[in-house]
Parts: C-alpha cells; sequence; structure tokens
C-alpha cells in the first residue's frame, strides 16, 4: 500500500553563481535539476541520515524519473528558495515534488517531479528502504507505508 502526505516542504537555500548561468547570465535548464538534487540530499542529511552513511550501509538512491518545468529564468546572485517533499513513499522508492523559488519576490521559476528508487550499492538492484528511513519520513510527517 502507498502512503502519500501533505506535509511542510524541506526548504534548502542556494545561491546562483557564475558557474551556473550561461552567456547570457541566466542559469543553465540543467542545473535546476542539480539545485533539486542537493535539496534531496540536504532534506536526508535534515532527517539524520548523510549519502556517505547510506552508502556504507549497502544502500543508494538513484533517479528513476524526473519531470521538469521551467517557468521563469533565475539569474545571477538570485538567492533560490528549492524545495523537497515526499509525496509518495512506496517500499523501494519516493516520489518527491519540487520547487525552485526565487527570494526576493516568491516566483516559482522551475517545478520537477522525481521517482527515486532504493538499491543496492554493489548491484544496483532493487531493495527495501529502512525501517529507520522510514519512521524518519514519519516523523517529517509522512506516514509510512502500509499505515
Amino acid at each position: 500500500m502507498r502512503a502519500q502526505t501533505q506535509a511542510e516542504p524541506f526548504e534548502h537555500h542556494c545561491r546562483v553563481y557564475y558557474e551556473d548561468t550561461d552567456a547570457g547570465g541566466i542559469v543553465y535548464y540543467v542545473n535546476y535539476l542539480k539545485f533539486m538534487e542537493r535539496a534531496r540530499t540536504e532534506y536526508l542529511r535534515h532527517l539524520g541520515f548523510a549519502q556517505s552513511q547510506l552508502a556504507g550501509e549497502d544502500l543508494l538512491f538513484v533517479v528513476h524519473s524526473s519531470e521538469a518545468r521551467y517557468l521563469a529564468p533565475a539569474r545571477l546572485d538570485d538567492e533560490l528558495a528549492v524545495t523537497a517533499q515526499v509525496t509518495e513513499l512506496n517500499r523501494a522508492s519516493l516520489r518527491f515534488s519540487q520547487q525552485v523559488r526565487r527570494m526576493r519576490d516568491d516566483a516559482v521559476l522551475c517545478e520537477g517531479r522525481f521517482t527515486v528508487a532504493c538499491v543496492r550499492t554493489d548491484s544496483l538492484k532493487p531493495r527495501a528502504i529502512p525501517v529507520s528511513l522510514r519512521a524518519a519520513f514519519a516523523v517529517s510527517g509522512l506516514p509510512p507505508a502500509g499505515e
């Protein structure tokens, strides 16, 4: 059974650097995916799980599918708020809904949806999300699957 949530999203702040932009000073489209990846990683860290720790426990999260909509450009020096919200928790995968907003005017610049699979580090075969991580999602507002 799939669990779903309406909990508040985790928010990570970052700034647009010169290296993030194209020749016109606008954020290159693929960099929004990087900003959202960082927010997902920081969300896990916020829950008490570092990616390096998880890899040591034979666990990786890999992006299975992604969808992005680009609504407005970010520019050099903009401060961004990047959200990460788990909308579905399955046995071996998570679905995230994410936004990148410009902080000075709260404009939504990009929206994304990602399915992230939990796999073993050695074989890259699916594995169940550990109970401790499920419990951390529950504390953050997401009920464990099956409830």
